[in-house]
Order: structure tokens, then C-alpha cells, then sequence
């Protein structure tokens, strides 16, 4: 354990069988179910309000899933019975098996705590007849050695749920699972827009290689038709300018959390000048930090 504010990386610790382990814990209404969504959306199975006896057997069944689950969360809180004790000797047993837990402990101050509860009309877990306040006191009260022993303690009091997201993906994230994963889809509009788009290109602005006799069997995918496309007046200065736009989209989704992105990019058919032009953004995204980016042709041989 190496103590509040300090991040430890899964690069830095050796996993038992390679299994990674995160415990999520912490104040009632301090952030624990978007610390969840944004492990998830990391590539973690999480578990919510596991029993504690209950960890180390999940733990030991995903190591012995043959590489399906890598990363395993278990979020925790007071609604668990004997929450402090049996948690604490589970995590004390997970280390002695060589799995080495992290520990993320989420805090806020007792003022923006009672906002929080008094936003969404709900009572504390622990308040009983009392009030507020003495259910936020009680539980501070008990999670207080569970908060001594984090690897990760963090007040998000003044944080936004974008700024808590960064925080964890610091923590938990590698550098794949951050990446904003970008299909290129290209698609004719004879046979209707992609369903599933984020964004819509239309290229039929360019002319259309179907009317050149010696270009019309190719396809987008073939030198001839690539360069004919990408030759045309307009065709490089609207890749150029389009990069610059996506850049910007791209760098906005990042700080929003998004971590998928579908640009659809259509021609008259699906054949020629959308399968050109989308090969040629994907090919220039390919080279963005943060970016991963696949081509989908989506009526390729349609016709």
C-alpha cells in the first residue's frame, strides 16, 4: 500500500497469473457508480456490492478463465455485513496469493455530501432515525481504516464526473483501453444510411468512376479507381480540412468520455469514391495519438 493521492500502475505491480485487482470503496455518494461505468468502459469486469467472502472466489475463478477476464473491480460499501473486518482480511489474503489489490477509496467533504443526498432525495445508507449528517459521520467513522490502507485515495468534492473519469483512467487505464476507437464506414446511399453513424460524409460531390467504361468494375481498393478519386479538384483540400475537424471532434469525445466513434462516409453506390476516400481518412487518423481506428466497407460487392 503506498498511501493517499499516490497512483500505482498496473506496469509497476506483479499480478498473480496476471490477473489484475481493483477494490472500489469509499463514502456514499462520494462517486462510486461512475468509478464503476469508467472501469467498465476500461475493459474491467466489475462486480457491485460483492459479499467479501465472495471476492477471493471471483478473483480465482477469473484467473481460471484462460485469459477471458484480466481485470477483475469489486465495489464495496456499508451495505455489506461485516463490511470492515471481512474486507480487510480479504484483502490481506488476495496479497499473500500474489495478486497484489489496489485499493481506490473515493471521499468528498460532509457539505457537498448532504448536496449530493439532498439532490436526488435519498436518505443515507447508515443515518437510520438520525439525520443526514449522522449517517455521513458514522460511516467516515467506519471506512476510516479502509482509507489508511487505499492505494488511491480521492476527493472528489470538487470534481466533475469528466475530471473523476480522467483520474481513474490514469489510474486503472492502459494505454489501449483509453484510445478513442474510430470505425471509417463506407456506405452507398442507394441502399440507406448507416444506422449506427456518429457522423455522415457525403463524397458525391466528386465524379463518379462509374462513368469512366475502364474504371467501372473496380472497386475503391484498387490503385486505378484510388487515384483517380483522390486526384480530383477539391478531393485532397476536403481530406485535409475534414482531418482538422476530427482532430477537434475527436480531442472534445475524449474529454466527454466517449470512447467510440462511427463515421460513415457515402458515395452513390458504396463502390468507388466512398471506399477511396474512407481508406485514405482511415490512413491519415491511423497516424493520431489516441485514436484506433478500422475501415468497414459496408456495400462492397453489393451490386
Amino acid at each position: 500500500m503506498t498511501g493517499e493521492g499516490t497512483i500505482v500502475s498496473a506496469q509497476e505491480e506483479g499480478r498473480g497469473s496476471g490477473m489484475e485487482v481493483a477494490v472500489v470503496s469509499g463514502l456514499s455518494g462520494a462517486g462510486r457508480s461512475t468509478a464503476a461505468k469508467c472501469l467498465e468502459d476500461l475493459g474491467w469486469f466489475v462486480v457491485d456490492n460483492l459479499p467479501p467472502e465472495l471476492i477471493a472466489t471471483m478473483v480465482e475463478l477469473g484467473a481460471q478463465a484462460r485469459g477471458a477476464i484480466t481485470k477483475v473491480a469489486v465495489v464495496m460499501d456499508v451495505r455489506s455485513r461485516a463490511f470492515t473486518d471481512d474486507l480487510a482480511s480479504v484483502i490481506k489474503d488476495l496479497d499473500a496469493r500474489g495478486y497484489k489489490p489496489r485499493v481506490l477509496f473515493l471521499e468528498a467533504t460532509d457539505a457537498v455530501l448532504v448536496r449530493r443526498f439532498e439532490a436526488v432525495r435519498r436518505g443515507h445508507p447508515m443515518q437510520g432515525d438520525g439525520r443526514l449528517a449522522d449517517g455521513i459521520t458514522a460511516e467516515r467513522t467506519l471506512l476510516e481504516p479502509l482509507r489508511e490502507e487505499a492505494d488511491l485515495v480521492l476527493d472528489t468534492s470538487s470534481l466533475s464526473v469528466h475530471d473523476l473519469r480522467a483520474k481513474i483512467e490514469d489510474a486503472f487505464g492502459s494505454e489501449a483501453s483509453t484510445q478513442t476507437r474510430v470505425t471509417v464506414l463506407s456506405f452507398g446511399y442507394k441502399y440507406g444510411l448507416p444506422m449506427d453513424a456518429d457522423l455522415v460524409m457525403d463524397v458525391r460531390f466528386l465524379p463518379n468512376p462509374f462513368w469512366i467504361p475502364e474504371l467501372r468494375d473496380h472497386t475503391g481498393l484498387e490503385g486505378e479507381v484510388r487515384n483517380y478519386v483522390l486526384s480530383q479538384e477539391g478531393a485532397d483540400e476536403f481530406l485535409d480540412r475534414y482531418h482538422q475537424l476530427l482532430r477537434l471532434i475527436g480531442a472534445g469525445y475524449k474529454r466527454e468520455g466517449k470512447r467510440y466513434l462511427t463515421l460513415a462516409v457515402g458515395c452513390t453506390g458504396g463502390k468507388h469514391r466512398s471506399v477511396a476516400i474512407s481508406e485514405e481518412l482511415a490512413q491519415r487518423l491511423s497516424n493520431e495519438d489516441g485514436m484506433a481506428v478500422k475501415v468497414v466497407h459496408r456495400d462492397l460487392g453489393r451490386e
